[in-house]
């Protein structure tokens, strides 16, 4: 072990011939995803044993090739831990699942460098969560909106982060948002398929394109009851893209009630906002469905509706 890195020595088998290198490596190592293996080929931390470094996932491997792996150690994380009063749905050894509030920020970033999940996620755990998001973001393996309450997944080491990850690139985690949408969608259940790629006007909005030029998106909703020019609706995703529930209903002429990117809340409608002193987009995460990374065992978690949009739907009853 050298530094901040740990070599490990590989010589890999008959059986490894003629297969492409990326792959031969995640057979000998299964402790790791292929996709973090590919990472660590194309970063040049794979040397054959002349030295020669190899560069190419593609490439195709040699048996009996004997090679040297230089794995980054986690870097231990910097931030605060913060006492910060954490609901929690979820936990064991390997993985914890938290009911985030509205106005919560994940991990931090300029501007909001303290008071955020991980900050308080650092305090809970004692500092055990995975070092594969780095120093800013450890344990963190997928986000929701600072303004999106919820349920949210972290990792308390590399085994659950790695396989966790997997099932969202997999596409394969249930998760589903309580929305409140403006005017009533037709048909009243339905699907939105739209790419989305960052807005080419304003970098922290996203926007949909054409398929080819932004990353596959779809989104399911259905209605749960209809309100004075508004519905509750329940969005199924099946890819988990940035603010990928509000683009997609803005899309489709259903702004979510009180966003303040893609929505334009017009009276009486504001005025019913302001006098409840919602303040934030009406979306909360409110189920998340998994396998568990290490016991294998499935998940299943609900988050209750927060009061703030209990109490909107209340009001816009018919």
């Amino acid at each position: 072990m050298t530094g901040a890195e740990e070599t490990i020595s590989i010589t890999l088998d008959a059986a490894a011939a003629g297969l492409r290198l990326d792959r031969a490596l995640t057979e000998a190592l299964p402790q790791f995803s292929r996709e973090r293996v590919k990472n660590f080929i194309k970063a040049g931390r794979v040397t054959a044993k002349s030295g020669r470094v190899l560069w190419d996932p593609a490439s195709k491997a040699d048996a009996s090739a004997y090679l040297t792996l230089r794995v980054p150690l986690p870097a231990a994380a910097h931030n605060e831990a913060q006492d910060l009063g954490l609901v929690i749905a979820y936990e064991d050894e390997h993985l914890i699942v938290v009911d985030k509030p509205a106005g919560m920020v994940v991990h931090p970033a300029a501007g909001n460098l303290d008071g955020t999940m991980v900050n308080a996620l650092l305090h809970h755990c004692a500092g055990q969560l995975s070092g594969i998001g780095g120093v800013a973001r450890p344990g963190i393996v997928h986000r929701i909106d600072k303004d999106t309450s919820g349920l949210i997944v972290a990792a308390k080491h590399d085994r659950a982060h790695e396989g966790l990850a997997k099932q969202f690139a997999l596409h394969s985690i249930d998760r589903r948002y309580l929305a409140v949408a403006s005017g009533r969608p037709m048909p009243a259940n339905g699907s939105v398929n739209a790419a989305l790629a960052r807005s080419t006007t304003n970098r922290k909005k996203m926007a949909v394109v054409e398929e080819g030029r932004g990353k596959h998106a779809i989104t399911h909703y259905t209605t749960i009851e209809p309100l004075k020019g508004a519905t509750v609706i329940q969005c199924k995703l099946e890819t988990g893209r940035t603010h990928q529930v509000r683009v997609h209903m803005a899309h489709i002429g259903h702004s979510l009630l009180g966003d303040p990117f893609y929505g334009r809340t017009r009276k009486p409608m504001s005025d019913i906002l302001k006098r409840l002193n919602f303040e934030r987009q009406a979306l909360h995460a409110a189920h998340l469905g998994f396998v568990h990374p290490v016991t294998g065992i499935h998940i299943s978690l609900d988050s209750e509706t927060p009061q703030d949009m209990r109490e909107l739907i209340a009001a816009l009853r018919v």
